[in-house]
């Protein structure tokens, strides 16, 4: 009776771990019936209860015939779309058996914020790299252009040179240096623009009203919006939330989205653009910008956030960029759901 208590004990010591652990587990059969499904797993995936794994084809069918057929010690990353929120999970498979009877074991982790931490990494070191060689460059060409027009001009001055240069010689050369001069000033824009990329403030952390946010964006986009005639609305449920953060910054990043918004309904009949805020059911802080724009194809949805890509013309793809990265240093996360000709939605994540 004693050994049968003891066996006990740790087979609930087990289950304590096993349910707290930071990292999904999921034991099913070959039939898919599901023996265990921890917390960790029911978070990441989003569902309270999972009786076969074939349930999972709601979420996501290539998820489904992934678990079945992974093999012993194979890892798999595999790409999920899961209330509008991209996941990338990482699963790990072993194999066991207990009373006969075959079970795999899966390990899931969302490894989403990792990847992205990778690529913010990655593409500022390439934007430093490339706005030192490049403004080393242009610098002196800005120089030597402005340089060489006064020279000439000066030059043109003298009776004699004057008498030898034909006044359209002088007017081409004088065109083409200004061109140069022109065109190395719009990259050292760019440049300098991209470089903004890198040297983000390390956010001042407070305790705000979102209301008192919404509020001051709203002033500052007001004559905007009375323009063209967009409908505008504000939500936040409860009218008390507040969150913990830079409040500069963040408006920041309302300011882009709603830029973004504007431009996207400018041709739309009746358009309207919502700002929302509320808390989702793990309790974290979600704010939310809305707009009835033609949306983003599907095939550009993962490309806005990445650095020089932009669907407007004349776009520097600066905004979306620069909005990611202020969401990282707020240990938050932004995304975009959207479909066309109804409706796109940005999410920020705290």
């Amino acid at each position: 009776r004693q050994a049968r208590a003891e066996k006990e004990e740790h087979y609930r010591y087990l289950q304590t771990i096993v349910q707290h652990i930071g990292i999904g587990l999921i034991a099913f059969q070959p039939n898919g019936k599901v023996e265990l499904f921890n917390t960790a797993a029911k978070k990441i995936l989003k569902i309270p209860r999972l009786k076969n794994i074939k349930s999972l084809e709601c979420l996501s069918k290539d998820l489904v015939t992934t678990l079945f057929n992974l093999k012993p010690r194979e890892k798999v990353l595999i790409k999920i779309e899961n209330e509008n929120e991209l996941l990338h999970l990482a699963l790990y498979a072993t194999e066991f058996k207990l009373s006969g009877q075959k079970y795999s074991l899966v390990s899931i982790q969302n490894i989403h914020s990792e990847l992205e931490e990778k690529e913010l990494e990655a593409w500022q070191k390439l934007i430093r790299v490339l706005t030192h060689e490049i403004m080393n460059s242009l610098t002196p060409i800005v120089s030597l252009a402005s340089t060489l027009n006064e020279l000439i001009h000066e030059s043109y001055q003298n009776q004699n040179i004057k008498e030898e240069l034909h006044p359209e010689y002088v007017k081409d050369i004088d065109q083409a240096l200004n061109t140069i001069k022109k065109r190395s000033e719009g990259l050292l824009h760019f440049v300098n623009a991209y470089r903004n990329l890198t040297l983000i403030p390390k956010p001042k952390f407070q305790i705000f009203s979102i209301k008192d946010l919404f509020f001051r964006v709203e002033k500052l986009m007001e004559q905007n919006l009375k323009n063209k005639a967009i409908n505008f609305e504000t939500k936040v449920e409860p009218e008390s939330l507040e969150l913990t953060g830079d409040p500069e910054l963040i408006e920041q990043v309302l300011i882009n989205l709603l830029l973004n918004s504007l431009q996207a309904v400018k041709e739309v009949k009746n358009s309207w653009i919502k700002l929302e805020a509320y808390l989702d059911e793990r309790g974290r802080i979600i704010i939310q910008v809305k707009d009835n724009g033609p949306g983003i194809p599907e095939k550009n949805i993962e490309k806005v956030f990445i650095p020089f890509f932009s669907t407007k013309e004349g776009g520097s793809g600066i905004g979306l960029s620069l909005s990611r990265q202020i969401m990282r240093l707020h240990n938050g996360t932004i995304g975009v759901h959207s479909k066309q000709n109804v409706e796109t939605v940005f999410t920020l994540r705290f």
